[in-house]
C-alpha cells in the first residue's frame, strides 16, 4: 500500500512543522486570486461525447486546497458544480487543509489512504511531488490525456509536460502561469526616502535602512514571528557564491544546497561552512540590534500584518507574494508603497519557474480519475470555469474594468469575502492584472526573463526511504537549533551554538543523507 510507503515520510515531514517557512514566505506559496479572463465574455465547454468517456454516472470529487474557507465559498463552488453537473455529469467537494496544518496534514492526506480526488502538488512541498509520484501515491495520466483532456494537452507545453515526468510517465497537470517567487524583503519607500536612501540593493543596505528605523520610529525592522528563521536561511542561501537549494532535506527548513548550478550532483549542508557560522554571527547581532522583536519565536502574528498596522517596517517573503499583496499593503499603509529587495538578484541567481512546481494531481485512490481529469481541463482552458475558481462569481467578488480586476463597490467582505487557493489551474491566457496587484509586475518579470537560470534539479525525483529515520532526526535538530541560530535566540555564543548543531547534524546522520542525495543524483540529467 502507498499508505505504508509515504508514511516515514510523512512523519518526518511533520516534525518540521514549526520551520514551515509559512505560506506567505517562498515556498511556492502565492496569493489566490490572480487571473483574469482578458476581458473576453466566458462561454461553457459543453459536451463531453467526442472523449468517450462514460459520464452517464454522476461523479462525486473531492478537491484538497490549501487555506480556509471563506464565506461566499459555498456559494462559488455551488456555480462551478452547476456547469460541471452539465458538461461532465460531476460535481466537486472542496476540502481545506488550513495554511497552519500544512506541515502536518498535506503529508498525511498521502500516507494516510484517504479516499480523494484531487489535491496540490509541488517538489518543494512537504512531501514532494516527485517522492508522491514514485511511491504510486498519483494516477499516471500519460495514456489518459489524449483520450480524456486532448485541449488539455494541446495547451501545455512539451517542456512543461516534460518537467512532470518521473520515469518517463507523467503524473500531475503543471499550471501555465509565468511567475519568479526569489526570497526578499518588502520594506517601506517613505521611510526609505525619509532617510535619504535611494534602494535597498544589498545586505549592508539593508543593515542601513534598519538601522535608522531603529533610529527613527517606534516599531522594529523585521516584526515578525518563528517562520522568519527560514526566510533568513534563505537570504543566506541567495546572497552566498552561486549557492543553490538541493532537495534533500526539505525546503521548509534548513536544507542541503550545492555550491553552483554546474556542480549540481555534489550537496552539503550549510552548517559546515565558514558563510553559516559567520552568517549566526551576524544573525546574534541582527537580534541584540532589535532588528526584530524579543519574543519573535513566540510571536503568533507575522511580520506582513504587522506591517499593514504599521507596527513593522518590512516583511520577509517572496516576489510573487509582494506583487500581489501590494494592493492590501497600500490600502492599509498608504504612504507605504513597498518596494522589494530581491536577496538573489545581485548574484545572477533568479530560478524560472516552471509549470510543475505548482502542479494539479489525482490521487491513486480517486474512484473517478477520468472525471478529475476532465474537471481541471474546463479550469484551465474554459474562461467560465477559470474566472469562477480564480475569482469567484462576476459582479459579486470582482468586475473586470478596462481590462482590470477590481473589486466591485457593493462588495461587503462579511458576506462576500472567499476564493480559492487554486494557483496550480492558473494559465498566462486568462491573467490579468488585478488593481490590487504590484504594476511593476510586468516590467520586472521581463527584466527577470534575460538572466533566469533554469533549476538543475527540475525533475530529479528524491527517494527517502533509506533515509527516513535521518531525516526525521534532522529535522529536530532543526526545530530544537537550527532556528534558534537563524534568529539569534540560542542560549550560547553563536560560534559555540554553531560547533553544537555540527555535531547534532552529525550524530542525526547528515553524513548519509548527503551520501544518499548524491547517489541517487549520480545518473540524473537536468531538463533542458
Amino acid at each position: 500500500m502507498k499508505g505504508k510507503k509515504l508514511l516515514g515520510v510523512a512523519l518526518a515531514a511533520t516534525m518540521s512543522m514549526s520551520l514551515l517557512g509559512a505560506c506567505s514566505s517562498s515556498n511556492g506559496n502565492e496569493p489566490t486570486n490572480t487571473g483574469s479572463n482578458n476581458g473576453k465574455t466566458p462561454t461553457s465547454t459543453a459536451g463531453t461525447e467526442s472523449s468517450g468517456v462514460d459520464t452517464s454516472k454522476e461523479a462525486k470529487l473531492v478537491y484538497y486546497l490549501w487555506g480556509g474557507e471563506g464565506v461566499a465559498n459555498k456559494d462559488i463552488l455551488a456555480e462551478i458544480n452547476k456547469k460541471l453537473k452539465a458538461d461532465i455529469n460531476a460535481t466537486i467537494e472542496v476540502k481545506y487543509i488550513d495554511w497552519g496544518d500544512i506541515a502536518t496534514k498535506y503529508p498525511l492526506l498521502f500516507a494516510s489512504g484517504e479516499k480523494f480526488d484531487m489535491s496540490h502538488a509541488s517538489p518543494g512541498a512537504q512531501v514532494s511531488y516527485y517522492t508522491l509520484a514514485s511511491q504510486d501515491a498519483l494516477v499516471d495520466i500519460t495514456d489518459m490525456l489524449d483520450k480524456v483532456a486532448p485541449k488539455l494537452k494541446a495547451a501545455i507545453s512539451e517542456a512543461a509536460w516534460k518537467g512532470t515526468m518521473v520515469n518517463g510517465r507523467i503524473y500531475g497537470v503543471p499550471s501555465m502561469y509565468s511567475e519568479y517567487t526569489p526570497s526578499g524583503y518588502a520594506y517601506r519607500s517613505d521611510l526609505l526616502k525619509k532617510y535619504g536612501m535611494e534602494k535597498i540593493a544589498s545586505i549592508e543596505d539593508m543593515e542601513k535602512y534598519m538601522d535608522n528605523v531603529l533610529a527613527n520610529e517606534s516599531y522594529a525592522p523585521i516584526n515578525g514571528n518563528a517562520a522568519d528563521a527560514q526566510n533568513m536561511f534563505r537570504m543566506l542561501v541567495d546572497t552566498t557564491g552561486k549557492w543553490l537549494n538541493a532537495p534533500g532535506i526539505s525546503f521548509s527548513e534548513l536544507n542541503l544546497v550545492t555550491e553552483s548550478p554546474e556542480s549540481f550532483k555534489k550537496v552539503f549542508h550549510p552548517a559546515f561552512t565558514p558563510e553559516f557560522e559567520a552568517w549566526a554571527v551576524k544573525m546574534r547581532e541582527w537580534s541584540d540590534k532589535g532588528y526584530w522583536p524579543k519574543d519573535i519565536l513566540s510571536s503568533q502574528v507575522g511580520a506582513n500584518t504587522n506591517f499593514q498596522a504599521a507596527n513593522s517596517a518590512g516583511y520577509l517573503t517572496h516576489a510573487q507574494d509582494w506583487i500581489g499583496k501590494y494592493g492590501a499593503d497600500k490600502k492599509a499603509q498608504p504612504e507605504a508603497d513597498p518596494y522589494f529587495y530581491t536577496f538573489a538578484e545581485a548574484n545572477g541567481k533568479i530560478k524560472r519557474k516552471i509549470g510543475v512546481e505548482n502542479s494539479t494531481v489525482i490521487s491513486t485512490n480517486s474512484g473517478n480519475p477520468e472525471r478529475a481529469l476532465m474537471a481541471i481541463e474546463k479550469f484551465m482552458t474554459d474562461p467560465s470555469y477559470y474566472n469562477l475558481i480564480q475569482y469567484g462569481i462576476e459582479g459579486r467578488q470582482y468586475e473586470i474594468v478596462d481590462g482590470v480586476k477590481k473589486t466591485p463597490e457593493s462588495f461587503n467582505q462579511e458576506k462576500d469575502g472567499g476564493g480559492f487557493a487554486a494557483w496550480s489551474l492558473r494559465t498566462d491566457e486568462y491573467n490579468l492584472p488585478m488593481d490590487s496587484e504590484n504594476p511593476v509586475r510586468k516590467s520586472l518579470y521581463e527584466e527577470w526573463d534575460k538572466v533566469a537560470i533554469n533549476d538543475p534539479y527540475v525533475g530529479f525525483s528524491f527517494d527517502p526511504s533509506k533515509v527516513t529515520t535521518e531525516l526525521a532526526a534532522i529535522s529536530n535538530v532543526n526545530m530544537q537549533l537550527g532556528m534558534q541560530l537563524m534568529l539569534g535566540k540560542t542560549s550560547k555564543d553563536p560560534k559555540t551554538a554553531v560547533e553544537e548543531y555540527r555535531a547534532d547534524l552529525k550524530k542525526a546522520g547528515i553524513d548519509k543523507v548527503i551520501a544518499e542525495v548524491e547517489a541517487q543524483l549520480a545518473n540524473f540529467d537536468p531538463i533542458q
